[in-house]
């Protein structure tokens, strides 16, 4: 079983749309490398300037 960690010492990146910081979350456990944006609404909103 996975060591328990305090929420501020979790991986955090920054995302491509809104540029705004987000922390790890266990649904990405199997593909954090790949995440780049950290909603749904930044991810349909890549392409427009603004989100």
């Amino acid at each position: 079983m996975a060591k328990m960690r305090k929420k501020s010492e979790l991986p955090s990146k920054i995302c491509e749309t809104c540029n705004l910081p987000f922390t790890w979350r266990k649904k990405w456990e199997r593909d954090w490398d790949s995440v780049r944006y950290c909603s749904e609404r930044c991810k349909r909103s890549k392409g427009k300037a603004g989100a």
